[in-house]
């Protein structure tokens, strides 16, 4: 596998070939199950998830959004989304191009850990959410086997050990200082990061971390819900929804001319 660097253009491109691996295949069927869980009780008119559209596509559609889109660095990472009929917007996950309180959900997988400016991330993901709107996320878990591996010299460059190590008490920090209630957090991935912990032998080992040592899972999802204090009245439910894209309608990745629009 290609070594990679944190800092690099677009290391969530780099994320989606990890996740074809027979490691890689383990943790997001985890994550997959995770998310769909996470997203059975949501509903509104616009989910926006940050990258990893391929491994999420089947859970992202159980839910009950109107409209998904999918963001990415790169022409590619945002093209790709044409296959599966979603729209995609060319865009930094620190500078969305979204309009403030248009999304009701956003998810961000492994995001957080694959970005320069983390805390920036979360605080637009704040912005453009609408009161009672929730965040979910996914990062990879210092305080466990996972995190260990970033200390060995051959694995450090590579993904997934190249990004960034949030403990689960750093996040919830973060989202506590940004309005946003964490509702729930769940720990998944008792294996160890290793080609042969796919042998389904060790599918025992999930039972038993999840129930005697969760805080050691690899990976651990969040969700958390927008509060905001009401100083007036609520608007009537049927004003208008602020468009996602400030000043225009929201338009697909794919143009007749063959160019990704730009948010």
């Amino acid at each position: 596998m290609k070594p990679c660097h944190p800092l690099d253009a677009d290391p969530l491109a780099r994320l989606s070939n990890w996740y074809d691996t027979p490691l890689g295949r383990q943790v997001a069927q985890a994550e997959s199950a995770c998310l769909e869980r996470l997203l059975i009780d949501t509903f509104g008119h616009y989910l926006i998830q940050v990258g990893a559209h391929d491994q999420f596509q089947q859970a992202v559609k159980t839910c009950r959004i109107h409209r998904q889109v999918v963001l990415g660095e790169t022409l590619d990472n945002a093209q790709c989304v044409q296959s599966s009929k979603l729209a995609g917007i060319l865009s930094r996950p620190d500078r969305l191009p979204l309009a403030s309180a248009s999304v009701d959900v956003v998810v961000l997988p492994h995001t957080l850990d694959f970005c320069l400016h983390a805390h920036e991330v979360l605080r637009e993901v704040e912005r453009v959410l609408i009161p009672e709107g929730r965040v979910i996320l996914f990062c990879f878990n210092p305080l466990s086997l996972w995190g260990l591996m970033r200390w060995m010299p051959r694995r450090r460059p590579q993904v997934p050990w190249c990004g960034g190590q949030l403990t689960p008490f750093r996040i919830g920090d973060w989202l506590q200082l940004l309005g946003l209630q964490q509702e729930t957090r769940e720990m998944l991935v008792f294996r160890p990061p290793l080609q042969r912990a796919c042998l389904p032998q060790l599918d025992r080992l999930e039972r038993i971390g999840s129930h005697y040592w969760p805080i050691f899972g690899g990976v651990f999802g969040v969700r958390a819900v927008k509060r905001v204090k009401a100083l007036t009245p609520l608007r009537p439910s049927w004003v208008r929804r602020t468009r996602l894209l400030p000043g225009r309608p929201m338009e697909p990745t794919a143009r007749k001319n063959g160019h990704v629009g730009r948010g």
